[in-house]
């Protein structure tokens, strides 16, 4: 038995490599496609008479994905608050490395013609739904793991694993841009997608180790799980659900603009984009997330002595001057004009990002958590974070200038902080003594 009790309380290294490495190498995975469809697809897969509008084709998969989220999120949670958090992120992240397998050998449209974006749109389906069950299936598991007063550090976890798992893409495309473009376009962009099978088995060798969480073993013991637990949260929870979907949307349609547009802007030729080389703003970009990466680590640390609230108010406040000075500062068209950018937004972000998985985890009973924290997170990552990257696209074609595209983050972002504005408290630093309702478990 102590050695039950042992696995079930895990040291916080041994449960961040479990949670957030996973997450980071889950992440990397649907990463390496939204990098690919900036700098590669639109050549590769869409064969179009205007480059800028390929990029825009190749950008509309890259939201397909964010789609088939939710929908993923509602399958994976109801098999992770019925069956158990460990079994539903094997099975996202099995799906997930497979998909990423099979765009590595994809046939391109010059040898498949129309077949080639089509089998490429199905695959990103795929990634969709995994990505929908792997985040918050990770959030949970990490939460549940955690002594109360540090569940925003635990939750960090996987927070954390976002920036670092699109850092190994950047990393993986910075590599393969080595090679001469030629070569780059004919097969050298498969490459990252073929490493993730090495990604599927080291995130399943990761976390075999690690066990089921508490939280859960107390539900399954006393036979409480909730047999439909999505409708449970639409019955009873449905406004915290339409809440953190709000809170969620500035935040990703942000990120995912710095993270996937960014780099199709800054490299495009005149006069929609910058015409910067791609190999210094990937590493550029791959920096910057690093910045990024602290301030999520640091944001929920505080957050368990403040409150969720307060940091992820200042997040939402410092992410909106940024929206509204990272392109005035891009458009100067230099490397380090880019990179200034880059940073702002990305640091803003990040201390929006930190707090936020534990926060709204916390927002819901352990029987419709994996739930309700996945479908609300995932619809608003719909609207924001799969959108933007293809919005900014034609907010540029249709005005000829990117600092409209500041102006469309910057109102996302006013529209998350009403919604934090308006949830309520869940940290135990800025509790009362006595749980809250939503809290007991």
């Amino acid at each position: 038995m102590a050695k039950r009790n042992e696995a079930h309380s895990p040291g916080v290294l041994r449960l961040g490599f479990a949670a957030g490495v996973g997450t980071s190498l889950e992440m990397y995975d649907f990463s390496i496609y939204g990098t690919a469809a900036a700098l590669v697809f639109g050549s590769v897969f869409f064969k179009t008479g205007n480059a800028w509008f390929g990029t825009f084709m190749s950008l509309a998969t890259f939201a397909i994905g964010f789609v088939m989220a939710p929908l993923g999120a509602a399958l994976f949670g109801w098999l992770g608050d019925r069956r158990g958090r460990r079994t539903a992120l094997y099975a996202a992240f099995l799906l997930m490395g497979f998909a990423t397998l099979g765009m590595g050998v994809l046939p391109p449209y010059a040898v498949i013609g129309i077949a080639a974006p089509l089998l490429l749109v199905g695959l990103r389906l795929l990634h969709g739904a995994a990505r929908g069950g792997e985040s918050a299936g990770a959030a949970v598991f990490a939460v549940e793991h955690a002594p109360e007063k540090r569940r925003g550090l635990y939750g960090s976890f996987v927070a954390l694993g976002s920036p670092i798992g699109v850092v190994l893409a950047n990393l993986a495309f910075a590599l393969v841009l080595l090679l001469p473009n030629d070569e780059v376009m004919n097969w050298g962009w498969r490459l990252p997608f073929l490493a993730g099978g090495i990604v599927l088995a080291i995130g399943i060798w990761i976390r075999r180790g690690v066990s089921e969480s508490p939280e859960f073993e107390k539900m399954a013991a006393a036979r409480t799980q909730a047999k439909k637990p999505l409708a449970d949260v639409l019955r009873s929870n449905w406004r915290r659900l339409l809440l953190i979907a709000g809170a969620n949307l500035g935040l990703t349609a942000s990120t995912f603009a710095l993270v996937t547009f960014m780099l199709s802007y800054a490299t495009a030729a005149a006069p929609e984009g910058l015409g910067l080389p791609r190999a210094p703003i990937v590493t550029i970009s791959t920096i910057t997330l690093l910045c990024h990466a602290a301030a999520n680590v640091g944001a929920a640390w505080l957050s368990d002595r403040i409150g969720r609230k307060p940091v992820m108010l200042t997040g939402s406040v410092l992410s909106i001057l940024a929206a509204l000075v990272m392109f005035p500062i891009a458009s100067a068209g230099t490397i380090s004009s880019v990179f200034l950018a880059l940073l702002l937004g990305f640091t803003a972000t990040g201390i929006l990002f930190g707090p936020m998985y534990t926060w709204f985890a916390e927002l819901f009973p352990r029987e419709q958590r994996q739930s309700g924290l996945g479908v609300g997170y995932h619809v608003g990552a719909v609207l924001g974070g799969g959108l933007s990257p293809m919005i900014a696209n034609r907010i540029v074609a249709a005005t000829g200038d990117a600092i409209a595209v500041g102006y469309y983050l910057a109102a996302l972002l006013v529209l998350s902080l009403v919604c934090l504005l308006v949830l309520p408290e869940t940290a135990p630093a800025r509790r009362a003594a006595k749980p809250a309702p939503e809290l007991v478990s």
